[in-house]
């Protein structure tokens, strides 16, 4: 069988994104090296380089995906679940993801406001957040951090992907 269309079966094939280990396993009994897959993996993206759907690397291994290009039509057939997030959710977030691992208070200083619990309990049903543990000072608050879903969900394969902080927001958030 040719491993280019049995890699492309396994991906579109997969509800999640499957790690280049998650395929060589599923590939073992071809004898595939990591080599020849990275090579099919390049190929793939390649080829898919002018449709509608891409191949990418995100945190958690590979998948292919519909170009933000036509995220417009294609969102009409899933109606979200959630309505559109609040600019204190997104903020919220955006102060985890840079600042990570982070506390409650810590977040609430940098914003200057107090955050609302349905914020953080929001973001950790989305599985965008997590506890990471626990701040060695009185009370223990929690730490709190982004997760691999976020990641995915975001289209980031690591944190050094974030776009670059503005001069002058670094200042205010350090306030």
């Amino acid at each position: 069988m040719h491993l280019k269309l049995l890699v492309e079966a396994l991906l579109f094939a997969s509800p999640e994104p499957l790690a280049s280990r998650q395929l060589l396993a599923l590939l073992k009994d071809e004898g595939v090296k990591r080599a020849e897959l990275e090579a099919v993996l390049a190929e793939l993206q390649a080829d898919y380089q002018d449709r509608a759907l891409e191949l990418v690397h995100v945190a958690s291994g590979w998948r292919f995906q519909v170009r933000r290009e036509f995220s417009t039509w294609v969102n009409r057939l899933f109606p979200e679940k959630i309505g559109r997030p609040s600019r204190a959710l997104l903020e919220t977030l955006a102060i985890i993801a840079y600042r990570q691992p982070i506390t409650r208070g810590e977040i609430e200083a940098i914003r200057g406001v107090s955050i609302n619990s349905s914020i953080v309990n929001t973001l950790k049903e989305l599985g965008w957040i997590r506890i990471v543990g626990h701040k060695e000072v009185p009370g223990r608050p929690e730490l709190l951090a982004t997760t691999e879903r976020f990641l995915n969900d975001f289209n980031l394969n690591s944190l050094r992907q974030l776009p670059p902080i503005a001069a002058d927001e670094e200042q205010s958030a350090g306030q």
